[in-house]
C-alpha cells in the first residue's frame, strides 16, 4: 500500500523536467505540500512564485503547510492571487502553482499565452470532457501527467472508508407548495412545476433561454418541501455526529438549531462547537465545502448532488478524514424519474460502485 509520501514522490518524479504539466491527487493527500516540495526543489535566492487559487481562504493552507513541514523559508518568494484577478499579475514568475487547476477558463488564456515559465497545476477532480472548456485548458497549460483518485487513497487506507446511501423519493403531486411571483402568490405540486419548467426547456427558443430555464429548475428544485421533510427525518435518526448540508440558509436554521452559513452571526462558533464535539450536528450551505475538516464527522446528509462531481466531492471529503480502520455515512437525496438522476449518478461516478446503494423512499 502506498503512503502519502510515495504518492507524493511518485508525483514528484512525474513533473520533474516538465514545464506544463498538471497533477490529479485525492483529497487529503497532500496537494499543497506537494507543489511546496516542488518549489523548493527549484528553491534559487531569486525564485519568485505565482500561486492561484479560486478562493482567498485556501492561501492559508499554503502558509500552513509551509511553517508545518519547515519550508517557510519559501514563503517570502511566493505571491497569491486569486483566478479573478490573475490577468491583473505581471508575468515576471518563475513557476505558477494552479490550485484547483479545472477553474481555468478561456478568459485566462491571454495572459497565460504570453508566459513562459514553469506551469504546475494540481486537482483533485481534472475535467471529464477533453473538449470543454475546462478540459482543453487544462490539457493545453497543465495536462495531467500522474493521477491518484480518492478509490485509491481509500483503498491504500490514507483516507477512511466510506459509505453512500441515495434516498430515491418521488416529486410530490399534491398542491402544497407555495409560489410567489410579481406580487401574487398561488399554490402548485413538485411535479407539476417540474414539468412546467421541463417544458420551458424543451421548447426554449434560444440556447440562452435553455440556460436561463436549466437554472431556474434548478433552484426550484432546491426549495421543494419533501426534501426537507426527508432530511430533516434522517437528521433526527441519526445518533453519529454528522453534518447537513442544506440548499439555502432558510433550510439550513430550519433543519438545525446550530446552523454555518455567511451571514449568520453565530457562524463561526457554531462551528467551533461542531470541531471540539460539543455538539454532533450541524447544518450548513456551500462555504463548508473547501478549507474546513472536521474531526470524528461519521455521517453526512447531501440534499442536492448538482450536475457537477466537484462540490459533491468536496463534500463527500469532509467525511473521508476518519481514522483509516472507520467508515463513513454519505446520504444523499434524489428525486425519481427527473433530472437529479443524471446529477448524482455524475457526482457519484469516479466513486466506488460497491459502497453506493439505493433505498427507495
Amino acid at each position: 500500500m502506498k503512503t502519502k509520501n510515495i504518492v507524493q514522490d511518485e508525483a514528484l518524479i512525474a513533473l520533474r523536467n516538465k514545464t506544463r504539466a498538471g497533477v490529479a491527487i485525492s483529497m487529503g493527500v497532500g496537494k499543497t505540500l506537494l507543489a511546496l516540495k516542488h518549489m523548493a526543489s527549484h528553491y534559487t535566492d531569486t525564485l519568485r512564485v505565482l500561486v492561484v487559487a479560486p478562493k482567498v481562504s485556501i492561501f492559508t493552507s499554503w502558509q500552513d503547510d509551509a511553517r508545518n513541514f519547515d519550508l517557510d523559508y519559501l514563503l517570502p518568494h511566493i505571491e497569491f492571487t486569486t483566478y479573478i484577478s490573475l490577468p491583473k499579475q505581471d508575468h515576471d514568475f518563475d513557476i505558477i502553482y494552479l490550485d484547483e487547476c479545472h477553474s481555468l477558463k478561456y478568459t485566462h488564456n491571454p495572459w497565460l499565452t504570453q508566459y513562459s515559465g514553469i506551469i504546475i497545476g494540481l486537482t483533485g477532480t481534472p475535467p471529464k470532457f477533453p473538449k470543454s472548456e475546462k478540459g482543453e485548458m487544462v490539457n493545453t497549460y497543465c495536462p495531467i501527467v500522474y493521477s491518484y483518485i480518492t478509490r485509491d487513497a481509500v483503498t491504500d487506507k490514507i483516507l477512511n472508508d466510506y459509505k453512500i446511501i441515495v434516498h430515491n423519493l418521488a416529486l410530490d403531486p399534491l398542491k402544497r407548495m407555495k409560489i410567489e411571483s410579481k406580487g401574487k402568490s398561488w399554490y402548485t405540486s413538485e411535479l407539476a412545476n417540474y414539468e412546467y419548467w421541463s417544458d420551458r426547456i424543451d421548447n426554449s427558443r434560444s440556447k440562452k433561454e435553455e440556460q436561463i430555464c436549466t437554472i431556474m429548475r434548478m433552484k426550484a428544485m432546491q426549495t421543494y418541501p419533501s426534501k426537507v421533510f426527508l432530511a430533516r427525518k434522517l437528521f433526527e435518526e441519526i445518533t453519529e455526529k454528522c453534518i447537513l448540508f442544506a440548499n439555502t440558509q432558510v433550510q439550513a436554521d430550519a433543519l438545525c438549531m446550530h446552523s454555518y452559513y455567511s451571514g449568520n452571526p453565530d457562524a463561526a462558533n457554531n462551528l467551533k462547537l461542531f470541531k471540539e464535539g460539543a455538539i454532533n450536528k450541524l447544518s450548513c450551505v456551500l462555504q463548508l465545502n473547501e478549507g474546513v475538516n472536521i474531526p470524528n464527522l461519521r455521517e453526512g446528509i447531501i440534499m442536492h448532488a448538482y450536475g457537477n462531481e466537484r462540490k459533491s466531492n468536496q463534500r463527500i471529503g469532509r467525511l473521508l478524514r476518519l481514522n483509516p480502520v472507520e467508515t463513513a455515512t454519505v446520504h444523499i437525496l434524489c428525486y425519481r424519474n427527473t433530472v437529479d438522476e443524471v446529477w448524482v449518478a455524475s457526482a457519484l461516478s469516479d466513486l466506488d460502485k460497491n459502497k453506493i446503494t439505493y433505498v427507495e423512499e
